[in-house]
C-alpha cells in the first residue's frame, strides 16, 4: 500500500512538471506595460534597476525573442486581445476600434468570462481610444476602471493639493517628490491589490488584467526613481545614425512630440534617464501587485503574464518613439510564470504577442477558439529549449499615424538570423523598398544588406516566406 501511495505521488508530480492541470482552475494575472522595451535587469541590462521583474522572471520563463504585430498601442493590443493580425481586423492606427470591423469577435478576456471566470480590467489594457467608445465592455464582468485617459493627463495629484516643484525642466519629463499614488500607475497598483483581495473571497476563478501606463511618455515618475540612477551612468545612444542604405520610408517623424527636445544632447540624456526611472517606477508597482498575490496564497494557482505592447527608440537609428519595423520597436519583454511548469529559464524561440491568446486558453483548460492566428507556446513553457516559430511578423504603415488608410505598408519578418522588410504600395502591393539585416553580425541593424550579391539566395527565400504570410496584394482603398 505504501509503495502504491508513493507511486501515485510521483505520477502527480510528473503530471504537474509536464504542465498538466491539477486542482482548481487556474487564475490569470495579466500584466500589461506601455512602451516597455527589454532594458531590464533580467534581459541583461547592467544599468536597469528592475528587481521585481527580475524576480518574476525567476518564477517562470523569460522569452528573449518575443515580437509585437505592430509597434503602436491600438493595433498591437487589438491584435493580442483578439488573437488576429492587424490586417485581419483592419486596425493599423490609433482611432479605429476593432469592433468597427469585427463586431462579433470574442476577445481573450471575453472568452474567459464566457467560460465562468470573473474578468476585470484595471488600467490600460485595450487602447484608450480617442472616440466615444471607452474600452470594450463586452470583455469584462464589471466595468473597467482607470482605462480611459490620455497620457498627458497623468499629472501629479496629492492629498493637500500642493504639488512640489519638478527637479527637471526638460519637456516630457518631471521629477517631483510625491508618493507613487500621485500618478496613474501607483493608483492602478492600489486598485489591483484591492481587486485581488476581493477575488480571493470569490468562488470563481479570475482573469485580472492590470494595465500600467508607463514607461510611456511623459517620463514623470516620482523623484526617488530618478535618484536610483546617476546621470553619468546612463549609457550613450548606441548606433545613433539611420541604418546605412535603408530606404527613407523606413524612418519616421512620429517622435512623441520630442522633435525639438531631442536636438539637444543634454535633453537626450535627460530623456534616457527619465525612461530608466519610469521603468523602475512601473517595476515597483508590478512588485506590489505580485507581492499581494503571494500574500493571499494565490500564486500557486495563478498564471502570471507580463508583456509590453511594443518597444521604443531612444535615439538609436536616429529615431525617437515607436512606429518602425526595427528590432527595438518590434521586440518586447514577455515573461510567463505558470504553476507546474519550469522556473528561472529562458526561451530563445521566436514567439508573437498574438500567441498569448491560445496559450492562456490551453494553460487554463478552456475550450479552443477557432480562427486564431497565433499558436500556443505552451511547449516552450514545458521545454524552453524547443524551437519557436520559423518567423515572427511585424508591420507598420506610412504615414506612421494615419487617420484611416495609409499610402505604404511595411511588412517585416524576423527569423533566427535575419530581419527582412518589404515596403509595399498600399493599393497595388508593389514593393517600393527593401531591407535586410543579418543579426549574426549586426544586432543593431546598422547596415541594410538588401541586394548584396552574396545574399541574393537568402533574400529570395526570405521574400518567398514573407509572401506566404502576406501576399503581395493591395489593402483596402481609401
Amino acid at each position: 500500500m505504501r509503495y502504491l501511495f508513493t507511486t501515485l505521488l510521483l505520477l502527480v508530480g510528473m503530471l504537474r512538471l509536464s504542465g498538466a492541470p491539477s486542482g482548481d482552475r487556474l487564475n490569470v494575472l495579466f500584466i500589461a506595460t506601455d512602451d516597455l522595451r527589454t532594458n531590464l535587469g533580467c534581459y541583461g541590462d547592467p544599468v536597469a534597476k528592475t528587481p521585481n521583474l527580475d524576480n518574476l522572471a525567476k518564477r517562470g520563463v523569460r522569452f528573449d525573442r518575443a515580437y509585437c504585430q505592430q509597434a503602436l498601442c491600438n493595433p498591437s493590443r487589438s491584435s493580442l486581445l483578439t488573437g488576429l493580425r492587424p490586417d485581419t481586423i483592419k486596425v493599423w492606427n490609433l482611432p479605429t476600434h476593432f469592433r468597427d470591423n469585427v463586431p462579433d469577435v470574442i476577445t481573450l478576456p471575453q472568452h474567459f468570462k464566457n467560460n465562468g471566470y470573473f474578468a476585470q480590467d484595471i488600467g490600460k489594457i485595450f487602447h484608450n481610444w480617442r472616440t466615444e467608445v471607452q474600452g470594450d465592455p463586452e470583455s469584462w464582468s464589471v466595468p473597467a476602471v482607470m482605462h480611459f485617459a490620455t497620457h498627458n493627463s497623468d499629472v501629479a495629484i496629492v492629498d493637500d493639493g500642493q504639488v512640489p516643484a519638478s527637479f527637471t525642466e526638460t519637456k516630457g519629463t518631471e521629477a517631483r517628490e510625491v508618493p507613487d499614488e500621485a500618478y496613474f500607475d501607483g493608483r492602478v497598483a492600489a486598485k489591483a491589490i484591492e481587486a485581488l483581495r476581493s477575488m480571493s473571497q470569490k468562488d470563481k476563478p479570475f482573469f485580472l488584467a492590470v494595465g500600467f501606463w508607463k514607461p510611456h511618455l511623459p517620463f514623470n515618475p516620482p523623484k526617488r526613481y530618478w535618484d536610483m540612477y546617476r546621470r553619468d551612468q546612463i549609457p550613450p545612444i548606441e548606433h545613433p545614425s539611420p541604418p546605412l542604405g535603408a530606404p527613407n520610408i523606413a524612418a519616421h517623424d512620429a517622435n512623441e512630440g520630442m522633435a525639438e527636445t531631442v536636438t539637444d544632447l543634454e535633453n537626450q540624456l535627460v530623456l534616457r534617464h527619465g525612461y530608466y526611472a519610469a521603468t523602475s517606477f512601473v517595476d515597483a508597482q508590478i512588485g506590489k501587485v505580485v507581492a499581494e498575490l503571494d500574500r493571499l496564497g494565490l500564486a500557486e494557482n495563478t498564471v502570471v503574464v507580463l508583456w509590453s505592447d511594443h518597444g521604443f527608440h531612444l535615439g538609436e537609428q536616429g529615431l525617437w518613439g515607436k512606429t518602425s519595423n526595427y528590432e527595438l520597436d518590434a521586440r518586447v519583454p514577455l515573461i510567463i510564470a505558470a504553476p507546474g511548469y519550469v522556473q528561472n529559464r529562458t526561451s530563445a524561440g521566436l514567439v508573437e504577442l498574438l500567441d498569448l491568446y491560445p496559450t492562456l486558453v490551453e494553460l487554463c483548460g478552456l475550450p479552443a477558439v477557432e480562427g486564431l492566428e497565433g499558436e500556443s507556446i505552451e511547449p516552450l513553457l514545458a521545454d524552453p529549449n524547443r524551437r519557436g516559430k520559423p518567423a515572427a511578423f511585424t508591420q507598420h504603415p506610412r504615414p506612421a499615424h494615419m487617420k484611416v488608410f495609409g499610402e505604404v505598408m511595411g511588412y517585416s519578418m524576423r527569423t533566427d538570423r535575419y530581419r527582412y522588410t518589404e515596403w509595399r504600395d498600399w493599393k497595388s502591393g508593389d514593393v517600393l523598398g527593401l531591407e535586410l539585416y543579418d543579426h549574426d553580425t549586426d544586432r543593431g541593424e546598422t547596415v541594410n544588406l538588401a541586394g548584396q550579391i552574396n545574399l541574393i539566395s537568402a533574400q529570395r527565400g526570405l521574400a518567398q516566406q514573407l509572401g506566404q504570410q502576406f501576399p503581395r496584394q493591395g489593402l483596402p482603398a481609401k
